[in-house]
């Protein structure tokens, strides 16, 4: 008999003409004590199946089985880590996971209770917390609260709705490596709900796919023969991992990433040029500018910058000695971990946040505050949500263009909305788009200022893998059409190289400097399957990766300045933490 076991189940919200089947003919049976992944994507019914396994809802097809009973209603037996933690905020850490076992243990004593919520606190690391409260946690600290208490409620099954997606990639993977320690000293069956295929394959006995909806179904289950416990760099060697990874990825891509990837592409782009507005160069300035920053080679130049906030204990130094040289067209990525200043040196070349010390040359003019000739997408891509996505493209253009007609302008801005798969939602309202339409405007509005430097600061960090790869696709497009020059922060690893000419590899913070740069040596174009099929990229993934564990404990490394310019290979070297 199968522990958990779903038939023919069917899940429907609404009725009669506005009725939508989310979820048709679902059939899952897991064994006790198995550790199950479901991959899936911002709107495939994923949070729908995981509800109707908890016993939140009930299907309207088929039937749910817990212990070949039916499943009727929420029970302690089934414990629930949504990607919400909803912890009460005005109670400490301890009284929150007590408020959980005093509800599934009324008739142990106190003591038995206390002991059992002590040893789930110790459990996930979070002893020396046991009396701060929610707002005093990290996000990372307040899932471990969630999963603590779902832990203590001593269930047999625990179901993992998205726990981690919110999180940034260090807290994520110190929290992967808590789940798979717990899970082998408690050997509790485990249903994971994921987007991320590596989490997948790092945790899971099994993979399957939920292909999107509506009317979502399963699709084939993918097996992951890799002995444990799984260490990130030794999985990076190993060929039933890449083989996984392959297979699982090339799955998902095929069934949903060619729906918005291709474009009406009929649309001409006007012969026009941006008017930047600015102070104008004295003619004998501009021709010594010219003569000395010519050289594309040198169009962007982060010369020895330093940013120092000020703080109650004194001058914090969070970026420091950042120089770095890009040529004209050059794509690079800037990674590392949360804190080492990626943002601050993007915000810094946007003209948003003032530098202090060194200096941004951009095309032979210092950087001294915001301008178009910077065109910067954020993770939140802030539209004006009455406005439709032409009219918040329109905006920037107008200003830019303000020489050219109107019907150009128009023209701009529907060819760059057409170009990011928009070319049917041209008059739809901002509030009514979903988070990964909103960024494909905020790429549109960036690219149609036609800006000299493009800057996106963990533009899809927020969306789901299926959404964020098929933008990444249309940026690789739209990059290629422009050769617009780029930087863009991530913590992406597998982005950072299938974006990038070159990774910026930062050390940790305070004091954050580069520590390693990249050539990234793989022919454009470039796809996702291409990439996983490239001999020379699992090398590429394992520098960085290794700079990453390396750094996970702030030690730091730096590059010397001679190894700095653009196209050089650079190996490492110890600089000691100030």
């Amino acid at each position: 008999m199968a522990f958990v076991e779903l038939k023919n189940v069917g899940k429907s919200y609404g009725s009669g003409d506005t009725a939508s089947e989310v979820l048709k003919d679902i059939n899952l049976s897991i064994e006790d004590g198995e550790f199950v992944a479901i991959v899936g994507f911002s709107g495939s019914g994923k949070t729908t199946l995981i509800s109707i396994l908890a016993g939140l809802i009930a299907p309207d097809a088929g039937e749910a089985l817990f212990r070949g009973a039916p499943i009727s209603g929420a029970g302690p037996e089934r414990g629930v880590v949504f990607q919400s933690y909803s912890l009460f905020p005005w109670m400490t850490v301890y009284a929150n996971i007590a408020l959980a076992v005093a509800a599934v243990f009324k008739k142990e004593g106190k003591a038995a209770r206390d002991e059992r919520v002590r040893k789930y606190i110790d459990l996930v690391g979070l002893t020396h917390a046991i009396e701060r409260r929610p707002s005093e946690l990290s996000g990372g600290m307040r899932q471990r609260v969630a999963v603590a208490r779902a832990l203590a409620m001593n269930p047999q099954i625990l179901l993992l709705d998205e726990p981690l997606s919110a999180l940034d990639a260090l807290t994520r993977s110190n929290l992967q490596d808590e789940i798979e320690r717990i899970w082998e000293q408690e050997r509790k069956t485990v249903v994971l709900i994921t987007n991320d295929v590596d989490e997948a394959i790092l945790l899971a006995d099994r993979i399957i796919p939920l292909n999107p909806g509506p009317q979502a179904t399963l699709g084939p289950e993918f097996k992951v023969d890799i002995p444990r416990p799984r260490d990130r760099a030794a999985m990076n060697h190993d060929k039933t991992f890449q083989a996984v990874r392959r297979d699982v990825t090339q799955y998902l891509i095929d069934i949903g990433i060619s729906s918005n990837t291709t474009s009406d592409t009929t649309l001409n782009l006007p012969d026009v040029q941006p008017i930047m507005p600015g102070k104008r160069l004295p003619k004998a300035a501009k021709a010594a500018a010219a003569a000395h920053f010519g050289n594309a080679d040198k169009y962007v130049e982060f010369s020895h910058i330093d940013k120092v906030y000020p703080t109650a204990k004194g001058p914090l130094t969070v970026v420091e000695d950042f120089d770095l040289t890009l040529r004209k067209g050059e794509f690079v990525s800037v990674i590392g971990h949360s804190g080492c200043g990626k943002s601050t040196v993007l915000t810094m070349a946007a003209g948003l946040n003032e530098i202090t010390r060194g200096g941004i040359i951009l095309d032979g003019g210092e950087i001294a505050d915001a301008g178009p000739d910077r065109g910067v997408v954020f993770q939140a891509p802030s539209l004006f949500p009455w406005l439709s996505a032409r009219e918040n493209v329109a905006l920037g253009v107008d200003r830019v263009y303000r020489h050219a007609g109107a019907g150009e302008r128009a023209e701009i801005v529907d060819y760059y909305l057409t170009r990011v798969g928009l070319g049917d939602a041209l008059d739809k309202p901002a509030r009514d788009m979903s988070g990964g339409m909103r960024q494909r405007v905020g790429i549109a509005r960036a690219f149609a200022l036609s800006p000299k430097f493009l800057l996106l600061d963990e533009p899809f960090g927020m969306l789901d893998s299926l959404t964020r790869w098929e933008l990444q696709e249309v940026l690789m497009d739209v990059w290629k059409r422009t050769q617009v020059t780029a930087m863009c922060v991530t913590h992406d690893v597998d982005e950072a190289i299938l974006l990038a000419d070159r990774v910026i590899m930062m050390s940790n913070g305070p004091r954050a400097t580069i520590g390693k740069i990249l050539d990234v040596d793989l022919p454009r174009p470039r796809t996702r399957k291409a990439l996983l099929a490239h001999p020379r990229y699992y090398a590429l993934r394992e520098e960085v990766l290794t700079f990453l564990q390396e750094h996970e404990h702030g030690e730091k490394t730096a590059v010397p300045r001679e190894n700095a310019a653009p196209g050089l290979k650079t190996t490492s070297s110890s600089k000691e933490a100030a």
